[in-house]
C-alpha cells in the first residue's frame, strides 16, 4: 500500500464506548487540510471544524511542533519534516481488513541520544529542578532504523505487540505513520469532555505472581504517583479553561493498565465544557498533553527545547477522528512510528517523566522497556494442559485449572474456568475406561478444545541429553504452558534420539525437562529447581512441593555428578526415572563447569 498525499489511506483503530473496535477506513478524501506554518494552525483548525458542522468526517493529526499556535511561549524546534497540522475530509468510511504482502526488513534501532549524553541531560533536569524551574519534565530521545517493505506489515506487528486502545495508521504519500498509543487525550461528546493522562510506567514480570507484584509496586510507588498527580493536576487547570464552573472532577485515579510489554499508570478527568467550544478551543486549551510535556507547561518546555536537539515530529503530538455527529476523539501519539519512505528511515519517540526522585539508569531503562514494542514478536499461541485421565477421573484437575486461568489472565485471555471445567467433565464421562492423555486447548477468545490419546505407563530408567546451549530465563513463554514450543524445539531436534533434554539457563544453572521438570536427589533429599531459574512450574511438581516431599534449590552440573537418582516428573507420567547419557555429560561438562563456585 502505498498511497499520494492525494489519495490517503488512513486505518483508524480506536477503541468505542462499549470497548470494541470497528476498524474505520478512510480514503478517497473531499478535501485535504494542511498547515506548514505556524500561522496556518489555527485557521486550519478552525476550516475543519467547518466541514465536520457540513457532515463530513475529518481524521488526521496535529504534531508536536503546532504548539506555539496555541502559546506563542511554547517553544519547539522548527526544523520539522512533516506538515504541523494534516486532515482529510471524509463523506464516510469503510470497515473490514485491509491487504498487506506482510512483508517488510527493518534494521537495529539506534538511538540519536547516547547513554552518556542522556545521564548528563537528566543531571541538568534535576538542576532545573533544583532552581524552582520545572517540577517534572517529559525527556525524550528519537530511535531511528532504516525500513523497507509494507508500512501496514509493521503496523499490524505494533498492534499485536501493544493491543492499544487509540491505535491509527496514516499513509499520506511518502510518509507514513503507525501509532499504537494507549494513550488517550481527550473525547468529546456533547459538552462532555474527558482526558486521562498516563504517567507512571513498569516492564511485566514473567507470570502472574510477578506481574501482581509489579502492578502492584507502579499503584504504590509514592515516585510514579507523583509525577502522576503531577499531570493530573495540570490536565484539571487546563481543562477549567474550558469548563463550566465546578464541573472538573477526578473520577478515578492511579488505575494501573496491562499491556503486552508493560504496567502503566492512568487517572481520568472530566469536564463540562461551556457552550459553544469549538476544536480550536479545545487544542488552545489543553495541547500539547501535560503528560509528554511536564509542569508546570511552558518553563518545562523550555528546558525540553534546550535538551532534545531534534522535533518531535508527529511522536507526542495526537492522531484524532471528528464525527458529524459532534463527537470527537484524539490520542496522545506516543508509541508511534513515522517513515520517510523517499529516505527508507523510519523514527520512533521515547521517553518519560523525569522528577527530582527519578535516576538516570532508572529512566534510560524504563526508554527501553517502552521500545520493547519494536522487536519483540508475539507469536499466536493457545493456552494448553495436559492431564491425566484413568477410568474416568483427572489427576490434579484443580491445579490445572488454576495454571490455566493464571496465564488466561497475564495474556488477557477470555477465560470461563467453569465452563472449562464442564467441558472436561463431560468428557471424562465418556472415558470411563484405560488411561488417557487428555489435551485442553484455549484461544484468546475463549475458544476449548479437548481431546485424547491413549497413553500407557513405562517404568523403565530413560536416557536424556543435556542442553548443547542454554535457554534465556527471561523468555516469557518458558512460564506458560501453550502451544508456542519454539524455545524447546530446538533443544528437542538438538538431541537427536534422546527421551527428552535436560535444559540450563545463562546462569548455567539447570532449569528443567522439555516435557517435565527435574528432580534430582541427594542424600535422601529430593530438590528441583527454582520456578525463577527458567521453567514451567508443573503442576505435579507444585503438589510435591506442597506436600513437602520435594524442596526448591538452583541447581547445577555437579549437582547431576553428585545425585544418587534422577527423576522427570510431570501429572501424565509422574515419576520417571532417568539416566544423563555419557556422550552428553562429556560434551557439557566443559561448558557447564566454567562458572564462579565450582
Amino acid at each position: 500500500m502505498n498511497q499520494s498525499d492525494a489519495n490517503p489511506y488512513i486505518l483508524f483503530d480506536f477503541v468505542s464506548e462499549d470497548r470494541c473496535k470497528q476498524r474505520k477506513i478512510f480514503t478517497n478524501p473531499v478535501e485535504v487540510i494542511k498547515a506548514t506554518s505556524i500561522e496556518e494552525v489555527k485557521p486550519a483548525l478552525r476550516e475543519i471544524q467547518d466541514a465536520v458542522d457540513k457532515g463530513y468526517y475529518a481524521v488526521g493529526y496535529v504534531s508536536y511542533e503546532a504548539a506555539p499556535a496555541f502559546d506563542p511561549a511554547f517553544r519547539v524546534h522548527s526544523d520539522v519534516v512533516l506538515p504541523l497540522i494534516w486532515f482529510g475530509i471524509f463523506e464516510g468510511y469503510d470497515t473490514g481488513y485491509a491487504s498487506s504482502s506482510n512483508e517488510y526488513q527493518i534494521s537495529g534501532w539506534e538511538p540519536t541520544v547516547t547513554e552518556n549524553t542522556y545521564h548528563q541531560n537528566i543531571h541538568k533536569i534535576h538542576e532545573a529542578i533544583a532552581r524552582g524551574d520545572t517540577y517534572q519534565v517529559n525527556y525524550t530521545m528519537r530511535l531511528r532504523s532504516e525500513y523497507e517493505g509494507d508500512p501496514y506489515a509493521f503496523y499490524t506487528k505494533l498492534c499485536d505487540a501493544q493491543q492499544a486502545d487509540y491505535s491509527a495508521m496514516l499513509q499520506l504519500g511518502d510518509i507514513s505513520i503507525l501509532s499504537a498509543s494507549p494513550e488517550l487525550f481527550f473525547k468529546k461528546n456533547g459538552n462532555q469532555l474527558e482526558t486521562r493522562p498516563m504517567k507512571g510506567t513498569v516492564k511485566r514480570g514473567l507470570y502472574q505472581e510477578q506481574d501482581d507484584e509489579l502492578a502492584k509496586w507502579l499503584h504504590q510507588s509514592p515516585k510514579n504517583r507523583a509525577e502522576n498527580v503531577m499531570i493530573t493536576d495540570l490536565l484539571r487547570n487546563d481543562l477549567s479553561v474550558i469548563a463550566e464552573t465546578g464541573s472538573v472532577q477526578v473520577p478515578r485515579l492511579f488505575d494501573i493498565e496491562k499491556y503486552y510489554t508493560l504496567f502503566q499508570m492512568t487517572s481520568t478527568v472530566t469536564a463540562n465544557t461551556r457552550s459553544h467550544i469549538q476544536l480550536e478551543d479545545v487544542f488552545t486549551a489543553l495541547f500539547p498533553c501535560g503528560s509528554i510535556t511536564g509542569a508546570p507547561k511552558i518553563s518545562t518546555m523550555d528546558l525540553i527545547y534546550e535538551l532534545e536537539d531534534t522535533p518531535r515530529e508527529i511522536y507526542c503530538g495526537s492522531i484524532g477522528m471528528l464525527s458529524p455527529d459532534g463527537s470527537s476523539v484524539f490520542n496522545v501519539a506516543i508509541r508511534t512510528v513515522w517513515m520517510d519512505h523517499q529516505r527508507n528511515q523510519a523514527e520512533y519517540g521515547v521517553g518519560g517523566g523525569i522528577t527530582w526522585d527519578s535516576t538516570a539508569s532508572d529512566e534510560y531503562a524504563e526508554a527501553k522497556t517502552k521500545a520493547l514494542m519494536l522487536t519483540e514478536q508475539k507469536p499466536y499461541f493457545e493456552l494448553l494442559e495436559s492431564l491425566r485421565l484413568e477410568k474416568g477421573q483427572y489427576s490434579l484437575l484443580e491445579r490445572h485449572l488454576d495454571r490455566m486461568m493464571d496465564s488466561a489472565s497475564y495474556f488477557n485471555f477470555v477465560a470461563d474456568r467453569e465452563v472449562i471445567h464442564n467441558q472436561l467433565t463431560v468428557y471424562a464421562s465418556k472415558h470411563t475406561t484405560g488411561l488417557h492423555k487428555v489435551r485442553v486447548l484455549l484461544s484468546p477468545l475463549g475458544e476449548i478444545s479437548v481431546e485424547s490419546t491413549p497413553f500407557i505407563d513405562r517404568r523403565e530408567t530413560q536416557t536424556v541429553a543435556l542442553a548443547k546451549s542454554p535457554i534465556l530465563s527471561n523468555q516469557r513463554f518458558l512460564y506458560h504452558k501453550t502451544t508456542y514450543r519454539d524455545m524447546y524445539d530446538v533443544h528437542r531436534m538438538a538431541g537427536g534420539d534422546a527421551y527428552d533434554v535436560l535444559l540450563w539457563n545463562e546462569h548455567r544453572e539447570l532449569t528443567e525437562f522439555i516435557t517435565g521438570n527435574v528432580v534430582i536427589e541427594q542424600k535422601g533429599k529430593k530438590y528441583t529447581p527454582p520456578r525463577d531459574s527458567g521453567l514451567l512450574a508443573g503442576t505435579f511438581r507444585n503438589q510435591l512441593l506442597n506436600d513437602g516431599i520435594l524442596e526448591e534449590k538452583v541447581l547445577t552440573y555437579k549437582d547431576i555428578i553428585e545425585a544418587t537418582n534422577i527423576w522427570l516428573i510431570n501429572s501424565v507420567r509422574g515419576w520417571v526415572s532417568v539416566k544423563i547419557s555419557q556422550e552428553s555429560l562429556d560434551r557439557s561438562l566443559q561448558e557447564l563447569t566454567v562458572t564462579s563456585g565450582q
